[in-house]
This record gives C-alpha cells, sequence and structure tokens, in this order.
C-alpha cells in the first residue's frame, strides 16, 4: 500500500484573499475602536445640557448696575461620592480659549535678560536677585510681597536659589514661582498663565473657580465654561458621577444653576 502524504504550507504564506481579510479586520477593528471611544467622548459632555448652560449664562449677564471694578465669573462645584482623605486629590490646568483674568497681577522674578523683557510687557512688575537678599529672610516681609501677586514668575536658573534666598515660606504661602526659561517668549508665557485655570482637589468637596469676566460675550464665556467642566470632569475617578452640583456666578451677582440640584 502507498500512501500518499499532502505537505501544508506553512501558516506564514497566506493566500491573497487570507492576507486582504486581515487587512479587513483590523480596519473594522479600528473602526469599531473609534466608534467606541466616539461614543464615550459624547456620552461623557451629554450630561450637560447647553440649554440650560446658555440660559444661565443670559440670567447672569442680565444686569442694570455697573460696578466700579471687573467683575470674575465663576465656576462653583460641589462633588460626591470622593473622600478627601482616602481618595487621591486631583490636580490639573488647562488653558482656556478665552482669557477670564486680564487683570492678574503677576511679578517676574528675573535675570537682566528677563527683567528687560518683563518691562516692556504692561502691568508687570519686576524683582531681580538683589531685591530677594534685601528680605533678608524675614517671613512677615516676604509673604506681604507675595501675597500681593496672583502669579510670581521665575527665571529657572534662579528658581534653585530661591528657598536658600529666602527659606521655605513662598510654598507655605502657595506662592513658588512658575519657572521661565529663554527659549520661550515671556510674553506668550504671560498670556498663557493668564488664560489657564488650575483645578486641586483640597479638603472640602466645595470649589470654586475664575473661568470668565463680564466684559467677555456669552459666547466666549459658553466655550470657557464648557471647557472647564469637561476637563474637570476628566480628572474625577467616576467623571460625572462625582459631580453634585455646578453653578455660574459673578462677583456682585446670584448663583445660576448649571447642572445638578438646586441649592437651598
Amino acid at each position: 500500500f502507498f500512501f500518499l502524504m499532502i505537505r501544508r504550507p506553512p501558516r506564514s504564506t497566506q493566500g491573497v484573499s487570507s492576507a486582504a481579510s486581515d487587512v479587513y479586520k483590523r480596519q473594522v477593528s479600528t473602526q469599531s475602536t473609534w466608534d467606541i471611544n466616539l461614543f464615550k467622548e459624547k456620552k461623557r459632555m451629554s450630561k450637560l445640557n447647553m440649554d440650560v448652560l446658555k440660559e444661565s449664562i443670559k440670567k447672569m449677564m442680565t444686569t442694570d448696575k455697573k460696578r466700579g471694578f471687573l467683575e470674575t465669573v465663576e465656576l462653583q462645584v460641589l462633588l460626591k461620592d470622593y473622600d478627601p482623605q482616602k481618595d487621591k486629590r486631583f490636580m490639573g490646568s488647562v488653558k482656556l480659549p478665552n482669557v477670564p483674568r486680564p487683570k492678574l497681577r503677576i511679578c517676574v522674578i528675573g535675570d537682566a535678560a528677563h527683567l528687560e523683557e518683563a518691562k516692556k510687557i504692561q502691568g508687570i512688575e519686576t524683582k531681580d536677585v538683589d531685591g530677594l537678599k534685601a528680605f533678608n529672610k524675614v517671613k512677615k516681609d516676604i509673604k506681604k510681597w507675595a501675597k500681593k501677586f496672583h502669579v510670581l514668575l521665575c527665571t529657572d536658573t534662579i528658581v534653585k536659589q530661591l528657598t536658600k534666598l529666602l527659606g521655605p515660606i513662598l510654598n507655605k504661602i502657595n506662592r513658588f514661582p512658575i519657572a521661565i526659561t529663554h527659549n520661550e517668549s515671556l510674553e506668550k508665557k504671560i498670556d498663557e498663565v493668564k488664560s489657564s485655570v488650575k483645578f486641586q482637589l483640597k479638603k472640602v468637596l466645595c470649589m470654586g473657580f475664575a473661568v470668565g469676566n463680564v466684559e467677555m460675550t456669552e459666547e466666549q464665556l459658553r466655550q470657557n465654561i464648557t471647557m472647564s467642566i469637561n476637563f474637570l470632569v476628566s480628572l474625577l475617578k467616576k467623571g460625572w458621577q462625582n459631580i453634585k452640583t455646578l453653578h455660574v456666578k459673578r462677583t456682585m451677582g446670584a448663583v445660576q444653576r448649571v447642572y445638578g440640584q438646586i441649592l437651598n
């Protein structure tokens, strides 16, 4: 008896139709993944009702009273199912499309080049190394000076000397400077700082963030508020499930509900 042995081709040598089938499967798989991600993104944003947000902004901006200062528009957040003592505290910042705080008080601690650049920018105060040494590490004087500003910027080479020059006081009062280099425009860095909002969970579940001002249009406010809310949701461990209420408020105005239960 003779046995006819037929050798199967190795799996690596697939036919044209088989290879094309694999390519199609990969395309379908990629498309499915993209569709799922798109669905998740829409689902994440769908919690925020745009009609309610627009109506809240309109009510907030409707007033005949004029103040002697620029009112800030604040996003007020109340979280739920979050334990600041046990859960990891989040922190992050996002650059908004419209500058919410154009009158942010900023001081540049810099070398000769940065100080020269800062003097050309309106409304920016400066301090050199000799000015820091003049404090003689007196905490009261350093604190009084630093508290005058919302943000401190400092040349990266000087940042390393700050603890030696001033001690740890800037860290304690939450005024430690943002490092700046000569590889970036100082003016652009200042605009970025003015446009950014920092989200940080501390010991309480209620938070407030400046997201605009009353000189902005309703559409600009809507853009800033929407981006701020979506960024905050991305930081939370359970997303929208950790949001109890969202409100917007101008400095001298009433609270307007954006999401969740009405505050009593």
